[in-house]
Order: C-alpha cells, then structure tokens, then sequence
C-alpha cells in the first residue's frame, strides 16, 4: 500500500519546487520506490527532478485518436492503449515518472485525467510513496483528480490572493467530499517574516500554517543551469523547511519521515 503525497495550489506558488523537494527528502530518507506523477498539462516536474520525459499521457491519447492504429487481434482497443500509456513511464533508480501532458483536444483534459487516475491507482501499489503535482487552480480538485490521497499540501505565496486561494481549495475539498486523510497549508517564498496584511488574512479566514518555506535563491539558480532539484545540498534553506515539515507530518500520521 503506497502512502499518497499530493500538492495543490494556485499558479505561481512553486508547487512543482514543493513536490520536487518532497521527493528529495524522501529519497535521502531512502523511502523507495518512488512514483512521481506530473498532472498538470504545463508539464515541468521532470526537469526539476532531472528526468528526460518522452512521451506523456496526453500524447498517446492523441496519437490513438488521430490514427488508424491497427489493433493486434485478440486485444481490445481499452487493452492496447493501456499496454501504450504504460510506455510512458520515465524510469530512473528508486524514482520512476508518468506525465498527463495535453489533452485530446483544446482546454480538454478529462479523459486524460480520468486514465491518469485509474494508472496511478493500478501503478502505485507497485511503490512505497506517490508524489502527485497538480495543476494550477481548482479544475483538478472537480474532476477529482486528486482523490484518496494521504496528504494533500496547499500551497500559496506570500500573498492575499494565495491565502484566499487556499480557503476556496479546502471549501472544495469539503464540498466535493474527496477522500483526503489530511491537508496542511504551507506558505512559499517567505523571505523573513509574514507580512502583517497576509497574517490578518490567515486569521480572518481561520487558516492554520504547518510550515513557512523561505526563498531560496539556490533554486532559481538551478533552475537557470538545468540542474536537478535532487541535487541541492541538505544546507539549502527550503530543503531544511521542507525536511522539517515533513519529518513532522508524517509522524503523525504513523509514517516514519
């Protein structure tokens, strides 16, 4: 039974920074096999996480939609494009990817997503943690998406919008009863203090903060030189953030971080 990480957000946020450095914390704490899955349609995780991604679930649909695939006998077509979203996975030791990429037609990506859900619910018993970065926004909450999961993150910036961005994500959460055994708000890219109009904000919304991630300008940095987020040194200030928040959450929740 895998344990299911999920990150959520509005754009901007740098959830797929968050997510990157949740696999990096695991991986050092060799909590492997590790399946990543990159559901948002602007796919980018692997290149933080320094994998060459190839063909996404997005583009096999389309490849199967547009051509006149010849079927080998004795298979359904349900069977065959299964057996071809399987070819997407990008391995790599202890750290496997799949990628959703676009969907099958402009703004479209529900049938991607719903093959993406029953993948990775297929997929991840295969493996100890999934780390899922999803789209920006709300859409993928509606389509549910993001659906028993163990641990959701939200995360804003250090702003008014985020934080309201937040309340509206755990209204939905609540609305659409998705199956979330338990969600923390984390607030990105602090560079000292809250600001005093973002803490009111918090407290009039009643929302509680279970970590601050500061900026870290090593990230930026790495970013500019296509260097893997995996690569950053246990001294850098949003891995040691990102360490501490986790080594907290999943010991509550009887996971050894």
């Amino acid at each position: 039974m895998s344990f299911n990480i999920a990150v959520a957000g509005k754009g901007g946020t740098g959830k797929t920074s968050i997510a990157s450095l949740i696999i990096h914390h695991l991986r050092r704490a060799g909590k492997e096999p590790i399946l990543a899955v990159d559901a948002d349609p602007n796919a980018n995780l692997g290149e933080s996480l320094g994998l060459s991604v190839g063909k996404t679930i997005g583009s096999v649909i389309a490849s199967f939609n547009d051509e006149k695939i010849n079927i080998p006998p004795g298979m359904t077509k349900e069977a065959y494009l299964e057996y071809k979203i399987n070819e997407t996975v990008t391995e790599s030791k202890g750290l496997d990817l799949i990628t959703m990429g676009r969907g099958e037609g402009p703004e479209c990506y529900c049938y991607p997503n719903l093959l993406l859900r029953k993948f990775v619910d297929d997929l991840s018993q295969n493996y100890a943690y999934v780390v899922m970065d999803n789209e920006a926004g709300m859409e993928h909450l509606s389509r549910r998406t993001t659906q028993n999961i163990d641990l959701l993150l939200i995360v804003s910036d250090h702003s008014v919008k985020g934080v309201r961005t937040v309340a509206r994500i755990i209204d939905l959460i609540t609305e659409l009863k998705l199956a979330v055994a338990r969600q923390a708000v984390v607030m990105n890219f602090v560079s000292d203090s809250l600001e005093p109009v973002v803490k009111e904000e918090l407290e009039r919304l009643g929302i509680e903060l279970a970590a601050t991630i500061p900026r870290d300008e090593q990230l930026p940095e790495y970013d500019l030189k296509l260097k893997s987020l995996l690569e950053l040194p246990d001294s850098s200030r949003a891995v040691v953030a990102v360490d501490r928040l986790l080594g907290g959450l999943l010991s509550t929740t009887g996971v050894s971080a």
